[in-house]
């Protein structure tokens, strides 16, 4: 499997994508984001990151430094609604015509990528109706290639995040693993026939905002254990006996079933037997029977 298969999912991101990352407070989904992010840019690709919930300390931590140059970090924290006026960018501005401006304003021939730190933050202050709307603007506009966002998906009712994850192309679903070294990452992808593919992989961040990922239960160390547990004996353990004894299936065998006839009874049934066939009718004394000819009349 390969070390960045999660991150194929950018790489094969055709125009206007939208790649939506689910994590909740049981698992943190802001690494995952900082691998995506490190990614595009080793691509050679602009990124522009709407930081609302985290400085960019955080944010450029890791990423590989002789592309840092092409990261555009546009100020939110710790600001995001702007009552101090410390922040570039604050959550009041999260429409079409304002982002737009940010990525003409870096004069790029090509279009860029779009990283929302996070979009709760946004749905707090805005209707989710126009929110959408947003969105799609942004991913028609043709000056964003892809949208990558962060969702905390616990902070919201189920039908808005319903509705987000519709928009996506891509949602990834992070939730913690039992191993506490990886995280487990569930992909639902739809692609623009409507064909919606689905995997599980187990993943960690490296310190270089890398990803290791290793193998679902799924491969073969999981294969062998369901093997195991298929060829157990589902029957040792009952207090009661299913199986039959040699005498008992013997017995079993010579009882007749209902509604099934021996070959002796078929053939007493079908033999045929003397006057079989033969119709008798004797007339009731009230029958009114006319001994005349009816057709006398006729000349024939």
């Amino acid at each position: 499997m390969s070390m960045e298969s999660c991150v194929l999912t950018l790489q094969g991101a055709e125009a206007g994508g939208f790649i939506l990352i689910q994590d909740t407070v049981k698992c943190s989904g802001r690494g995952l984001l900082r691998c995506f992010i490190n990614a595009a840019l080793k691509r050679g690709e602009d990124v522009h990151v709407l930081g609302f919930e985290s400085p960019e300390t955080e944010v450029c931590a890791g990423l590989d430094s002789s592309c840092v140059q092409k990261l555009h970090f546009h100020k939110g924290f710790p600001d995001p609604l702007g009552w101090t006026r410390r922040s570039s960018f604050t959550v009041e501005r999260f429409a079409s015509q304002h982002i737009t401006q940010l990525f003409k304003d870096t004069q790029q021939a090509k279009a860029s990528v779009l990283v929302v730190d996070s979009l709760s933050l946004v749905l707090r202050h805005h209707d989710p109706l126009v929110f959408c709307q947003t969105l799609q603007e942004l991913r028609k506009g043709g000056v964003i290639k892809t949208i990558i966002g962060l969702l905390h998906s616990d902070l919201h009712q189920q039908g808005v995040v319903g509705i987000v994850c519709y928009l996506a192309s891509t949602v990834i679903s992070v939730a913690p693993a039992n191993n506490e070294r990886h995280s487990v990452a569930k992909t639902t992808r739809r692609t623009k026939s409507g064909k919606v593919m689905q995997e599980e992989e187990y993943f960690s961040v490296c310190e270089d905002a890398t990803l290791s990922v290793q193998a679902s239960p799924r491969q073969p160390g999981h294969a062998q254990k369901e093997r195991d547990v298929s060829e157990a004996d589902p029957t040792s353990n009952l207090t009661f006996n299913l199986r039959l004894s040699e005498e008992e299936r013997k017995a079993k065998e010579k009882v007749a079933l209902p509604f099934v006839f021996s070959q002796e009874k078929k053939s007493a049934l079908l033999k045929p037997t003397p006057g079989s066939g033969r119709i008798v009718y004797e007339p009731d004394a009230n029958d009114d029977f006319d001994e005349e000819d009816p057709d006398d009349d006729l000349d024939v």
